[in-house]
């Protein structure tokens, strides 16, 4: 067969979807045992806009591994097209070009972001829904983007031949909020990549402090795009109704993510509580960066109001920190017994969480061990195997 892949949200997106695609694609790529029916492989990209101090690098990550190891591959890379441009043509003018017009004829093609491009009538497609925040939690975005998904998502499911959910939660949102067909649907996990592991070289430890200028206080960890979905003010508050003990040795809370989007609030709740010189916002941190600054976290706080799949609690546990997270949406099945889950409206449960992981070393140790058990449970060659059977299933139906 020969299988198209939008690779367009692996490069241009640095967290979330973006390193999902990533990892997925490129250990898929990188399968040790390619059994079954021979594949060519298109890698479809829309990167005009961006510099090529970006895309490149993203790009050689995800597909090396296909050139390593002289799978039949092609990458079609429209620099001159942004995929902003892509979603004006296809979805608001809904010019019905088809993707094949760019990356020729293909057997199946696989949209791993949301919403499906126009094909050819008889292609088949995969779709990957990630989740349905701007369904489940319709204040989290901007009212034009929420119109705009609202719009163009349920038509892209319900077209689509298969459709993947990262987790039974969104597949059950489908199955609820859009009345797709369970048969209909696969759930495909996330993996946590081998370079999650406790990092003890102080050298590197220090380093990722001084990078991200966190200094050497202990801290708790905030990790996400900043925007209102990942609930970082009520984090902020809950951090501010720490007993005063927890702050004896210059406690720090430390907010790790690019800014994205209705953000004015987290900073005026910080500056609201006189929190500035304890509550941190290093940006956007760089890949190779987050093991070790996981490992240096004495928490991970993760109070989503809704996840897809929540990467972070899984890439946490991998590097021996031990976590808060949510009892909603995902964050439950990926967390299982190896974190404190606590509502996320609920300020007074995260402090507490949070104080508890913070002065009981028993519970520490033990979230700590139950979660490097947890986290073996996802690997991205579990995901990528189980992918290329769904692709497998395309050719066996049509041989």
């Amino acid at each position: 067969m020969r299988i198209g892949i939008d690779i367009t949200s692996a490069i241009r997106q640095g967290a979330g979807i973006g390193r999902f695609t990533r990892e997925l694609i490129r250990a898929f790529l990188s399968l040790d045992s390619m059994g079954g029916p021979s594949h060519e492989y298109i890698l479809f990209a829309a990167t005009g806009g961006l510099p090529r101090s970006i895309t490149e690098p993203r790009l050689a990550y995800v597909t090396q591994p296909a050139i390593t190891r002289h799978l039949k591959s092609e990458i079609c890379n429209l620099r001159f097209l942004s995929d902003d441009w892509l979603h004006r043509i296809w979805h608001r003018a809904r010019l019905p070009i088809p993707v094949e017009t760019a990356i020729g004829r293909v057997d199946l093609f696989h949209e791993p972001d949301f919403v499906l491009p126009p094909t050819l009538p008889r292609t088949p497609t995969v779709l990957t829904v990630h989740d349905l925040t701007f369904v489940r939690d319709p204040e989290s975005a901007f009212p034009r983007l929420r119109r705009y998904l609202n719009r163009v998502v349920p038509r892209s499911v319900a077209r689509a031949t298969h459709v993947l959910a990262d987790s039974a939660a969104t597949k059950n949102d489908l199955v609820e909020l859009f009345h797709t067909s369970p048969d209909k649907i696969t759930v495909l996990y996330g993996g946590v990549d081998a370079r999650f592991a406790p990092v003890r070289d102080p050298e590197r430890l220090t380093a990722v402090r001084t990078k991200y200028n966190i200094g050497l206080d202990p801290f708790v960890l905030g990790i996400g795009t900043v925007q209102p979905r990942k609930n970082f003010r009520r984090l902020v508050q809950a951090f501010f109704h720490l007993p005063p003990p927890a702050f004896a040795s210059g406690l720090k809370l430390v907010i790790a993510g690019g800014k994205g989007w209705l953000y004015d609030d987290i900073f005026a709740e910080v500056k609201r509580l006189g929190l500035e010189g304890c509550v941190l916002f290093p940006g956007f941190v760089d890949d190779d960066d987050l093991p070790a600054l996981y490992s240096a976290a004495d928490v991970l706080a993760f109070p989503s109001i809704y996840e897809g799949f929540g990467l972070p609690i899984l890439e946490a546990m991998a590097c021996g920190t031990p976590v808060v997270t949510s009892a909603t949406s995902s964050l439950p099945e990926l967390a299982g017994d190896a974190a404190l889950l606590v509502e996320p409206t609920d300020v007074d449960a995260i402090a507490a969480a949070l104080h508890r992981l913070l002065q009981e070393a028993d519970l520490r140790h033990r979230l700590v061990a139950a979660g490097f058990d947890q986290a073996r449970k996802f690997t991205w060659e579990k995901a990528a195997t189980q992918l290329l059977g769904i692709y497998n299933s395309f050719a066996r139906v049509n041989s």
